[in-house]
């Protein structure tokens, strides 16, 4: 079975370039080392291979249906990978000691997850979810709360959900319309539906916790007035085990191009069809204080939208291994050149064009496993920084990458799909070929927790000019570092960063000039372009990193990061050129076109 992620890369990651050795000596991490990190590495890869992969055909072509008492059925293979998933402790990974938690780097953690996101993108969904929505529930929520639910997300007899959009209203989280009254006992009691809601509803568990968006009569208007809560699905008994059922009820299932493993749902809160004795509607309860409700579901938003930048990551990974080996394998047509037309078929890799677009994937796959992987010790560092300076500064210059990290894999390790299908030739678009899987299953992460448009306007429109441009300030600092400590190599490490320098500094210029008109929608008119334009800037930068790491290390391995990074930098960073002239142009024409004309 070809392996579903590169080890060896991960290695030079985690260990080589980013050093996450080094967090052992912060209190935090004290108790781990590096034979911790690479036991949990080496589960993970071995679960992944042995009990996620063999599935995830499987699960593709047998969707899970709804059965006519509103339960679903589904392939018995989830389940059965779950258990062992659960039982193997992957859960407790990042989460505090004191809660049950491993208290693992979120860096190494997130490696870790990505050999199920590679070997399954379906069947990982159910533990991602379910580690984000107890992240936030464990920061936001009550004692009870954490013991109620986290403590058994941890154990892995709940799954957790985030329950958002509804139809009517989709990513414009303002015009929802669930509600949540309050009643005597303090309990609220949630009527409405929330559609797309992935893993919403399932028999692998015990009981499924939701986090739910609504408005409480009297808040605040638009996203001022929303507040969140857990809908559990099972109400706790009296001892503390699973007790009667909420009124939350499976009405539908959503079959989507990818992802076809994953239950993705509409619920009904409070339809009648599971009513508690003595309520009208689906008990909930708080989490922290009302009207807050949607700066808390920042929380798992965020992290979710940094797992979909490593799930789209991963897919194209897989890919781009699997069409290596075909590359290899399969024969056909002669060298270019070749004077002899008797001479038998090369492989594929021996055909320029079939190395170029193996080279862009390596590039595309490489590229996003760092910056995921570098936003990742940016958490590490908010949560065990020496200084309070460290920390916040490090949230900050999260916050900046974000967008990218979500937005900039689901674009361009889609690309790497599309290639792995081209490399396949005519058996790529077959389905006796794992890649044009992928593809399907990667084409959702464009959409997935905020489409491109959401993550460009987040970037243009918030990040760079928070704090008076804060964050943009302290990226440019980082690059600037980085630049100045590959400049003094004097190898192509140099060449590389004055190419980078000269692109990042029309970025920072053509940024400022923007917003000078102070016109919102001018300034954001074109946020998509400034958000790819952005993203690849950014890409070159882990690229240079990584080459700086790699300087005056021998072999192949050594060989290909710096080849990859050659490429990155000669086919695709001039890409940003355009743009950038795009950009400075303040160019109407998205805004000056009249609908009618479509």
């Amino acid at each position: 079975m070809t392996d579903v992620l590169s080890r060896r890369d991960l290695d030079f990651l985690l260990y080589e370039w980013l050093d996450v050795v080094s967090l052992t000596s912060r209190e935090r991490f004290a108790e781990h080392s590096k034979n911790t990190f690479d036991a949990v590495l080496d589960l993970s890869a071995d679960i992944a291979h042995k009990h996620f992969a063999p599935h995830n055909k499987k699960s593709d072509a047998t969707e899970p249906t709804m059965r006519p008492d509103g339960s679903v059925e589904m392939i018995s293979d989830i389940k059965s990978a779950l258990d062992i998933y659960r039982a193997a402790g992957l859960l407790a990974g990042q989460f505090d000691e004191s809660i049950g938690g491993m208290q693992l780097p979120t860096t190494v953690s997130r490696a870790a997850m990505a050999w199920f996101q590679a070997a399954n993108a379906s069947t990982s969904s159910y533990p991602f979810l379910t580690i984000a929505n107890a992240n936030l529930i464990s920061t936001y929520g009550t004692e009870q709360q954490i013991d109620d639910y986290v403590r058994p997300m941890i154990e892995g007899r709940y799954f957790g959900t985030m329950c958002l959009s509804e139809t009517q209203a989709g990513s414009s989280l303002a015009d929802i319309t669930t509600r949540a009254v309050k009643q005597d006992d303090g309990q609220y009691r949630i009527t409405g539906t929330k559609m797309w809601i992935s893993a919403g509803d399932h028999e692998l568990t015990e009981n499924i916790v939701h986090l739910v968006l609504a408005k409480v009569p009297g808040g605040g208007s638009g996203v001022n007035g929303i507040s969140l809560f857990i809908v559990p699905k099972f109400l706790a008994g009296p001892d503390g085990n699973v007790g009667a059922r909420n009124d939350v009820t499976l009405t539908g299932l959503n079959h989507k191009m990818g992802f076809r493993g994953t239950t993705n749902t509409l619920l009904a809160f409070g339809d009648g069809t599971h009513t508690p004795e003595g309520s009208a509607g689906a008990i909930g309860f708080l989490v922290g204080e009302e009207n807050r409700g949607l700066s808390y579901m920042f929380h798992m938003m965020n992290e979710a939208r940094i797992g979909v930048g490593f799930v789209a990551t991963s897919l194209g990974y897989v890919g781009y291994l699997k069409s290596v080996e075909y590359a290899k394998a399969r024969t056909q047509g002669r060298r270019l050149g070749a004077k002899d037309p008797a001479s038998p078929p090369v492989a594929l890799i021996e055909h320029a064009d079939v190395r170029r677009m193996l080279l862009a994937q390596k590039s595309y796959v490489e590229g996003a496993m760092a910056l995921g992987l570098y936003c990742s010790l940016l958490v590490d560092e908010q949560d065990s920084a020496v200084s309070d300076e460290d920390a916040a500064n490090a949230t900050l210059l999260l916050d900046v990458l974000t967008p990218i990290a979500k937005s900039w894999p689901s674009q361009w390790c889609l690309e790497a799909n599309n290639l792995a299908i081209q490399v396949h030739g005519g058996y790529g678009y077959t389905r006796d070929y794992d890649v044009e899987q992928y593809y399907r299953d990667n084409r959702l992460n464009l959409i997935h927790e905020g489409t491109q448009g959401i993550q460009g306007l987040d970037l243009l429109g918030r990040k760079v000019t928070m704090q008076n441009g804060a964050g943009l300030k302290l990226l440019d600092s980082k690059i600037a570092a980085t630049i100045e400590r590959a400049q003094a190599g004097g190898t192509d490490a140099a060449l590389h960063a004055v190419q980078l320098e000269r692109v990042w500094t029309r970025i920072v210029d053509v940024t400022s000039q923007l917003w000078e008109p102070g016109d919102p929608a001018l300034a954001l008119a074109n946020s998509t372009v400034y958000l790819e334009a952005v993203g690849h800037t950014v890409i070159a930068w882990m690229w240079l990193e990584q080459v700086i790491a790699a300087e005056r290390k021998s072999g192949d391995f050594y060989d290909g990061k710096r080849h990859a990074a050659r490429y990155f930098f000669t086919y695709e960073l001039p890409k940003v050129g355009p743009q950038v002239d795009l950009l400075a142009s303040r160019d109407r024409t998205t805004l000056d076109v009249n609908p009618a004309w479509f």
